[in-house]
């Protein structure tokens, strides 16, 4: 994979839409709920390109088991975005880096049109 990009695909265990934001390297290096509506997702995608270059918009964290993560949340403090988990800060404050830089402009690829996935 040469350039990020959003995808958005249909969960076959519950009929959903999801999105992912993969890096140039093809990590996932943010998630989004589940939305009953392709639209809802849509929207979503939306809401994190224009929350994605503000650094008050991420809540850094870090789980039971010592590793981290963040999570992206829109001006109304709902969460927009769940990282993967990452095994050191940096790791994390690296993650946040890419979704600054890569979300705003990232295309989004439909992967519904080729069945559930």
């Amino acid at each position: 994979m040469q350039n990020p990009k959003f995808q958005v695909f249909k969960s076959s265990a519950n009929s959903e839409y999801y999105y992912r934001l993969r890096a140039k390297n093809g990590e996932i290096i943010l998630n989004g709920e589940g939305y009953k509506t392709k639209q809802g997702c849509l929207n979503g995608i939306a809401s994190v390109k224009s929350n994605a270059p503000y650094d008050s918009r991420y809540d850094r964290r870090q789980s039971v088991n010592g590793q981290y993560y963040f999570n992206l949340k829109a001006i109304n403090g709902e969460i927009i975005g769940r990282s993967e988990m990452y095994v050191t800060r940096s790791g994390m404050e690296n993650g946040i880096s890419a979704v600054k830089r890569d979300a705003p402009t990232a295309p989004i690829e439909d992967l519904t049109l080729a069945g559930a996935y």
